[in-house]
């Protein structure tokens, strides 16, 4: 008897089945999310609805900082080439947000045609252009140019629009926010302290850039850099350091050269943090309507509690102001009820001003249906869909952002390390390690060989000298025990000592033996 009822419980709570992880989030929002945002305004306090082109767009990239820290010349030295539209100087030169975006040909498509086309994701953005052009960065990423950020009210109006709110919006959409810092003059406006607090929540989003790094002496970078690293510890709340790229992003030559290793070192870091973007996308795309999914929550909760208290007759405007100025304890209560993180609720102050214009009696009441549906999706749904997210990783090819400057070090001499380390002597003839031969003979001859031969046990009580972990030390013999009979020759303890000398010096160690290492009578061994 009523066994159907349990038929029917258990359909429901099994988790829906997708084709692709796009397909998943666009029918998991359209039906589950977005009803319990329209029911509760969720768009006239927060964001606007998501269309399928923010889940279907590629990787962005977002730039942010003040005028003249080097934003558009960023972008340019990325792909190596002008965009239309693009503006450089020392003044404020960029008044708009550009897309730049990959296109068949070159050319602007202005705000009014964007906000029409349902394939770009701007259609809610007005003061806004897109740059198009053949570009093989641009196939996999696209990049977001920002106006300056000034200082001063006056700076602040003129803008037309309200700007912290623009980048809350592209927050939620980008994969990346490169924050960008001029060296030479490292300042932390007021409204660059704004907009970054705009940006709570997409805190694992950021990553910093001090550019132009090469205008100053190494010892006056170490200041800057140790000011700007407490700069945004006031701003910036997480527990987490937020990793800072030290460089000089242009095509000019370096004007102070001294600390070119760490600038190379540095930009070969950031490319790789983009170059995964697109690996990642579904992965960002997922956790962002995570979140989504759990403002929206809080919000509901929130619209329903003021509902709850309003008066439907009487006292309609007292009470109003009394439930604004009340909304911090409002807050408290839900936490406490409903067992919500504090980092879940929106800004205080911010949802208190968006109330003022309001009619709290016009709010839905809590509508239990909807709040499960969600909290379905995340305890069911979205399971689902992380294991479809790895599926498509291994099944996929590997996507990695190529053109432009990632390609410009990627062979030839000018590859990030090329003759550097374990790779010093791979454009000469001789053997790079018979240069210190001689000296390593001499410690060889006391080690007591047989047959021409050291054993494991008195190589090691050398080796150990170099007071490298026994891990370390165990890779460098395995590297240079080429025969792997557990004992080394003179070429071979020779070849042991030179790879301490590189681990000593501060380079990696290579995961097999570089052919130019390979001593010269061992070479017919490992062909």
């Amino acid at each position: 008897m009523f066994s159907w009822l349990g038929t029917d419980d258990r359909r429901k709570k099994e988790p829906e089945v997708f084709q692709t992880v796009s397909d998943g989030l666009k029918k998991l929002y359209k039906t589950k999310l977005l009803p319990l945002e329209e029911s509760y305004k969720f768009h006239e306090f927060h964001s606007p609805a998501l269309e399928d082109a923010d889940f279907d767009n590629k990787p962005m990239v977002l730039l942010v900082g003040q005028y003249s820290t080097g934003k558009t010349s960023f972008i340019r030295y990325l792909l190596e080439q002008d965009f239309p539209g693009m503006r450089i100087g020392p003044e404020p030169t960029t008044d708009s947000f550009i897309a730049v975006m990959h296109g068949d040909t070159e050319g602007v498509i202005p705000g009014n045609a964007l906000v029409v086309d349902p394939k770009k994701p701007f259609r809610k953005l007005n003061a806004f252009v897109c740059a198009q052009l053949p570009n093989p960065v641009l196939e996999s990423i696209s990049v977001i140019d920002t106006p300056g950020i000034l200082s001063g009210e006056k700076q602040r109006i003129s803008r037309g629009y309200d700007f912290a709110a623009v980048l809350e919006w592209f927050a939620e959409r980008v994969d990346r926010i490169i924050l960008l810092f001029d060296a030479h003059k490292l300042d932390i406006s007021d409204e660059f302290s704004e907009v970054i607090k705009a940006l709570k929540n997409h805190e694992d989003k950021i990553r910093v850039v001090l550019n132009k790094a090469d205008q100053i002496e190494t010892q006056q970078l170490m200041r800057v850099y140790g000011a700007l690293m407490w700069s945004l510890g006031k701003i910036v709340n997480t527990p987490e350091v937020i990793r800072v790229y030290i460089g000089s992003f242009w095509s000019h030559p370096l004007l102070i050269p001294d600390n070119r290793k760490l600038f190379e070192a540095e930009e070969q870091d950031l490319f790789k943090d983009i170059q995964s973007l697109p690996r990642n996308a579904a992965l960002r795309k997922l956790n962002d309507l995570i979140k989504r999914a759990r403002l929206a929550k809080v919000h509901a909760y929130i619209i329903s509690s003021l509902k709850k208290e309003m008066p439907s007759v009487f006292g309609k405007e007292n009470k109003k102001k009394e439930l604004i100025g009340s909304l911090g304890e409002i807050y408290k209560r839900i936490e406490r009820e409903h067992q919500i993180s504090p980092g879940d609720f929106p800004s205080l102050k911010k949802m208190q001003d968006q109330l003022q214009a309001q009619d709290l009696n016009k709010f839905q009441p809590l509508k239990p249906k909807l709040l499960e549906a969600v909290d379905d999706m995340l305890a069911n749904d979205i399971a689902g869909l992380m294991v479809l997210v790895r599926q498509e990783e291994t099944q996929r090819p590997n996507p990695v952002v190529k053109g432009g400057a990632f390609d410009g070090t990627l062979n030839g001499p000018f590859g990030h390390g090329y003759g550097e380390g374990a790779g010093e002597g791979i454009d000469e003839a001789e053997w790079v390690v018979a240069r210190d031969k001689p000296a390593y003979d001499e410690i060889f001859y006391t080690l007591s060989p047989v047959n021409g031969k050291v054993t494991g046990a008195n190589a090691k009580r050398e080796m150990v000298k170099s007071k490298l972990p026994n891990t370390v030390l165990g890779k460098i013999w395995k590297l240079a025990d080429i025969d792997k009979d557990g004992m080394l020759d003179d070429e071979e303890f020779a070849l042991a000592n030179h790879l301490i000398k590189v681990k000593l010096e501060g380079h990696e160690l290579p995961s097999d033996l570089p052919a130019h290492l390979i001593p010269p009578s061992k070479r017919k061994i490992t062909e």
